[in-house]
């Protein structure tokens, strides 16, 4: 049996890979960030020592996009450094390493589809300390390393544009969203899928990119959540859905520059053998029950 420690247990994607391993039997150990603090070198080493995993997944990273800007250092402390502090002690075990990445990696201008072998070119502090990461892993195991980027994602665990969607269905609001940004919603749960695939099947090493098929935009992804919603609620007139309007970037300005275009190519699995994500609509049906179920205000 695989072993497989899985760093950043607690948020969205790092909850659904450990309960999809469990529920496959396979032995995995979770750590929180505050069970592992994977910027101390000395903590990564013992724990990957004391554990002896074949597999780590590091689901452990900075997210706040904008917060970013302004702490780049702190971001690339956990981005950036922590990714090689788990490379080095992946090395030195013998163990592969599956590290989540993102596709602020890219610049967001392309108008087709980014393909796993595309050039990066981050703008903003955030993607700039997510490469560093890919790249310290990829030159500390170039043969035992996956680099698994996605994008867009929501789950039933956590903060979401889904999730936050859902409470504004079921207050009757009607949102402004921005309808000039482009991308793949993605479900934690399709990922996680994705990353069992590729060590269950011996993959080989290398950037993957873990999306849903199809493309929309924010103001898409809104308008569908408010559909479902709305088909949810029948006809009950206490739970009148409204709908959302759409705008534009520019009537939202934040301090880090959202990418225009962040669709991502799927190249990479057909040639390992391996069936990429469905149609982010049939993830999100599938999804929405249980997002809702887990969101009590």
């Amino acid at each position: 049996m695989t072993r497989w420690l899985v760093t950043g247990a607690g948020g969205m994607l790092g909850r659904d890979l450990t309960d999809l391993l469990r529920g496959l039997g396979e032995p995995v150990t979770g750590v929180t960030r505050g069970e592992l603090d994977i910027t101390s070198a000395t903590a990564v080493s013992a724990a990957v020592d004391t554990l002896k995993p074949d597999v780590v997944v590091n689901c452990a990273a900075w997210t706040a996009v904008d917060d970013a800007e302004t702490h780049e250092d702190a971001a690339l402390a956990v981005n950036g450094h922590g990714a090689a502090h788990l490379a080095a002690a992946c090395r030195d075990l013998g163990a592969s390493l599956v590290q989540l990445s993102t596709d602020y990696v890219f610049d967001g201008t392309a108008r087709e589809p980014y393909p796993e072998d595309a050039e990066p070119a981050p703008r903003t502090a955030y993607g700039r300390t997510k490469l560093a990461g890919e790249q310290a892993v990829r030159a500390a195991l170039p043969d035992g390393s996956y680099i698994v980027r996605t994008a867009w994602l929501y789950g039933a665990h956590g903060p979401s544009f889904v999730a936050a969607m859902v409470r504004l269905a079921r207050a009757g609001a009607s949102p402004a969203v921005v309808d000039d940004q482009h991308g793949q919603p993605t479900w934690t749960a399709d990922v996680a899928r994705q990353i069992h695939a590729l060590v269950a099947a011996g993959a080989p090493p290398g950037i993957y990119h873990a999306t849903s098929a199809g493309q929309t935009t924010w103001f898409g992804l809104a308008a569908e959540v408010f559909r479902l919603m709305a088909g949810a609620a029948g006809n009950s007139p206490e739970r009148t859905v409204a709908s959302p309007t759409p705008t534009t970037s520019a009537a939202y300005q934040r301090p880090a520059p959202r990418p225009a275009y962040s669709v991502l190519g799927h190249g990479a699995w057909a040639a390992s053998g391996i069936q990429p994500i469905g149609h982010w609509r049939d993830s999100l049906r599938q999804a929405l029950p249980a997002i809702s179920a887990d969101i009590t205000t």
